[in-house]
């Protein structure tokens, strides 16, 4: 865990990658995607060389890109300017508070993470639309306070049974938003990769999924920008 010196944060939004760009004292990179959304941050943290990208604004609604397909390319452009030893896609989240998850808990990716909404029975393209791709073993993490889960990735807020019936049989135990299009990028650069995620939402709250998260995502947020440096600080000792 101890041999990345040049790590790059991959977040969606501005609103969880702010206090962590503030933490770290990150400076913006005006050479990162110019003329595309995307932007880029970057910084020396003792011996590690750290960069920040997020998706950006759309430029029709002025809100921030969210979903997998803005990752995609946020990660693509990162790997490209950056050459990052570590991929770390930070953000927020739901959890199940069946599974003893609360509101705040920063959990850390295990075993894979998958997409829960992608469905293709058909041999093959079964597995390969579910991803399951992998992530770094960050058990020695949990010491400083984490949970762990497996994350799954779907393009909608809500959870629709049929996308809680495949999280559940797939294990998944954090779902969000971008983590598995970033960990298909890292893996076609074999590039190492991990997920931080602060949870916003109990999807088994019975409370709708856009209030909780409208409501705890300052708690979420601040909750994460800690882990992040804690983990920052493990790294660098």
């Amino acid at each position: 865990m101890k041999n990345f010196t040049n790590i790059c944060f991959v977040i969606a939004m501005r609103a969880e990658a702010q206090p962590i760009i503030d933490a770290l004292q990150l400076e913006e990179d005006p050479s990162f995607c110019p003329g595309l959304p995307m932007r880029g941050w970057t910084g020396e943290y003792r011996n590690l060389q750290l960069s920040l990208v997020i998706n950006g604004k759309d430029p029709e609604t002025g809100l921030d890109l969210i979903g997998t397909q803005a990752a995609t390319l946020a990660t693509q452009f990162a790997i490209a300017k950056y050459g990052p030893q570590l991929i770390v896609n930070a953000g927020t989240a739901g959890a199940f508070g069946e599974n003893g998850a609360k509101i705040g808990d920063v959990f850390l990716s295990r075993d894979h993470v998958v997409f829960h909404d992608r469905r293709v029975p058909i041999a093959g393209w079964d597995k390969q639309s579910i991803g399951y791709f992998p992530v770094l073993d960050v058990s020695s993490l949990v010491s400083l306070g984490f949970k762990m889960g497996v994350v799954t990735t779907g393009n909608s807020l809500d959870m629709p049974d049929h996308d809680e019936e495949n999280i559940r049989k797939i294990g998944g135990e954090i779902k969000e938003m971008e983590a598995a299009a970033v960990a298909w990028v890292a893996r076609l650069h074999q590039v190492p990769l991990f997920c931080v995620k602060a949870v916003t939402d109990l999807m088994d709250s019975g409370i709708p999924t856009h209030k909780e998260f409208d409501q705890n995502l300052k708690l979420a947020t601040g909750n994460l920008q800690k882990g992040v440096k804690k983990i920052i600080d493990f790294l660098a000792s």
